[in-house]
């Protein structure tokens, strides 16, 4: 485990160096006049005017330009002090608080009802492989699956905001908010997870040890809980774990459809806004995110499996 955290200190500080250099380089090299993009999202498009792109301009004197300002901004980086938005004025690490907070908790929503819809469907289908119900499960999992993130949301809008009026279609603040989100993001890892799980329990299913365990009298529900829960748990939760690093960093076109207030969303308008402070430590946290999100699977599957680990 030493060996392994060690190795997940160094990539941690890799993706500092490696984020906060690329977003700098990518910021610069696209197209358009920087400091009118920083002016329209501090005033508004209808609003941005000579002037106020030449305020900006002198404001900004010169501090998004040249090797010494990218060495000036990876040593606070390397601090964890992001600075102030460039549009709104405002501590980065505040704003960044907040949205990575209404991230994390619809990724966690989203987990849940994909674990409370994959558990039970796999280990079913598992336990009674090329049965009718593993059948149709494989089926509706890979229309699921073929079906992308903003167009499964905006049927689950259609069908339950606008046709029963049982949900909001958009906002956030309130339980009810987060279910058609986090029902878009759920259903999507459920057509994968399904089968994910249905695999690792034939596996232990078909083993000679689960097998002797039955022939010993052992009922199945018995045999399931003593034999093969824990089992089957290293390779699922290897899988879930690599799945909420997903939910995490690719709930960006889900935020944008439901009006979320995520650090995926405010990340998009931060790159049109050239927002440079807010892109490169909203990069950043969602790469060290990474890191830590795989850090605790290894965790867990050495718990879990020691064997496994020490291999």
């Amino acid at each position: 485990m030493i060996k392994q955290l060690s190795w997940r200190m160094a990539q941690a500080l890799f993706v500092v160096l490696a984020v906060g250099s690329l977003t700098w380089l990518l910021v610069q090299a696209l197209p358009g006049d920087m400091a009118w993009r920083i002016a329209s999202g501090r005033y508004g498009y209808d609003r941005v005017d000579a002037d106020a792109v030449a305020r900006v301009q002198q404001e900004l004197n010169g501090a998004l330009n040249g090797g010494s300002a990218l060495m000036h901004w990876l040593f606070d980086l390397l601090q964890f002090n992001f600075g102030r938005s460039l549009v709104s004025g405002e501590p980065v690490m505040d704003e960044l608080r907040w949205q990575l907070g209404q991230t994390l908790a619809l990724a966690g929503v989203s987990l849940l009802l994909a674990l409370l819809l994959t558990l039970p469907l796999g280990i079913w289908a598992g336990c009674h492989a090329n049965g009718r119900l593993d059948r149709a499960l494989f089926w509706l999992t890979a229309l699921l699956k073929s079906v992308p993130h903003f167009a499964l949301g905006m049927l689950l809008i259609l069908l339950f905001a606008l046709q029963l009026d049982w949900l909001p279609s958009a906002g956030h603040g309130e339980l009810r908010h987060f279910l058609l989100p986090a029902l878009t993001l759920a259903l999507s890892l459920t057509a994968v997870g399904v089968r994910v799980v249905r695999e690792a329990t034939w596996q232990v299913v078909s083993s000679g040890y689960y097998r002797w365990g039955a022939q010993k009298g052992l009922s199945p529900a018995r045999l399931l809980l003593r034999h093969g829960l824990r089992n089957l748990s290293a390779p699922v939760l290897t899988w879930f774990g690599m799945q909420f690093v997903w939910l995490v960093e690719g709930v960006v076109v889900v935020e944008t459809l439901f009006a979320w207030p995520g650090i995926g969303h405010a990340l998009v308008h931060a790159i049109f806004a050239r927002d440079v402070p807010v892109i490169q430590a909203s990069a950043m946290t969602l790469g060290l995110l990474f890191v830590l999100l795989n850090m605790l699977v290894d965790a867990g599957c050495h718990l879990l499996d020691p064997r496994g680990a020490r291999a």
